[in-house]
């Protein structure tokens, strides 16, 4: 006889035209193997796909009530994790991401990690696995110390208070303590959710025994466009709370300036960029080694130096043209207003 469930935990994913995804993730979360006592509901906001991923749902949501359809006219991330907040009954709230693989015991494991550390949002590792050799090659540069800075999220054995986390697993009162997530910002709302809660005083725990696997961006026009976008919105979040969640999310924006400096003095000496790019050359090299080895594949060298440049160079830009909107008191760039994939 199957023991009655007490408490429930509630899943919650926003989406946007995922049609080609979006079976694999239900199937992936309803076999989620919950600790005894525990029952679950998945919340998925759509946000006026146009590709059939809403026809599918609705379908999928019919054939099982653990399944629940929001609606998201905002269509960005924020609006539709929001939405499903609003909606959620359950004791737990743990955010999903479409284009990830979850291992069975993940949310198991994200109810542990609450109850055994105390601390206010948990998650595991942010480990990124691509196909095709462009893919594994911006995989292999997205788990690369050298290339992201030394980033905890990116250790799969780091177990520990961290500034933030991969996705996210609260309790039910934390969005009464801290808030919301911030519908102005299209991008980095979850960073600017967790700098706000521990600027409030809460705690943010990552654990290793929660383990999930990132299908990243397989182009470098989309790896850069991604990273353009992150770029943009820091310096919205910086604003609002007048600092960087972290020092190493400058360092693009400084090589970039850097870089312009140089090149602005070429006409008198040629020096300063030819030191700049030089150091730089070095540097890649350095990166594109070790994430190669680190992948355990040495024909991804053909392809790193410019997953990396597109890494740094998206990044940085985006972070100037982000500056130079706040700095003259504009509303963010219409092209930079929805999520690009």
């Amino acid at each position: 006889m199957t023991p009655p469930t007490h408490r429930l935990i509630s899943v919650i994913a926003p989406c946007r035209n995922e049609i080609a995804f979006i079976d694999d993730f239900c199937d992936s979360v309803l076999g989620q193997q919950l600790p005894e006592g525990w029952g679950m509901e998945v919340l998925i906001a759509d946000g006026v796909s146009d590709d059939g991923t809403r026809e599918r749902l609705y379908e999928r949501c019919l054939r099982d009530g653990r399944l629940i359809y929001v609606n998201n006219p905002g269509r960005i991330v924020s609006t539709g994790l929001n939405a499903c907040i609003a909606r959620a009954q359950g004791d737990v709230i743990t955010r999903l991401d479409i284009h990830t693989q979850f291992a069975p015991d993940y949310l198991a494991c994200c109810i542990a990690t609450l109850e055994r550390t105390g601390a206010d949002n948990v998650g595991g590792p942010w480990i990124a696995r691509g196909t095709g050799p462009m893919g594994k090659a911006i995989g292999a540069a997205f788990q690369c110390r050298w290339v992201v800075g030394g980033a905890r999220s990116r250790d799969p054995a780091y177990e520990g208070t961290v500034d933030t986390v991969y996705l996210g697993c609260w309790r039910r009162d934390a969005f009464s303590r801290f808030g919301l997530f911030d519908e102005s910002l299209v991008r980095n709302q979850d960073d600017e959710h967790n700098l706000r809660l521990r600027l409030s005083g809460g705690r943010i725990w990552q654990s290793g025994t929660i383990r999930s696997v990132y299908h990243p961006r397989e182009s470098l026009r989309h790896l850069y466009a991604q990273q353009h976008q992150y770029g943009y919105w820091r310096p919205f979040v910086v604003r609002k709370h007048g600092q960087f969640g972290s020092l190493r999310q400058l360092v693009p924006a400084l090589f970039v300036a850097a870089l312009v400096l140089c090149l602005l003095v070429m006409p008198w000496t040629s020096w300063p960029a030819t030191v700049l790019l030089a150091l730089y050359g070095i540097y890649v090299s350095m990166a594109s080694a070790a994430a190669a080895r680190a992948a355990g594949s040495w024909r991804l060298l053909a392809h790193l130096p410019a997953v990396i440049a597109a890494f740094h160079f998206g990044y940085g830009c985006g972070t100037w043209l982000g500056l130079w909107d706040v700095l003259h008191k504009r509303p963010p760039a219409s092209r930079f207003a929805r999520i690009t994939r």
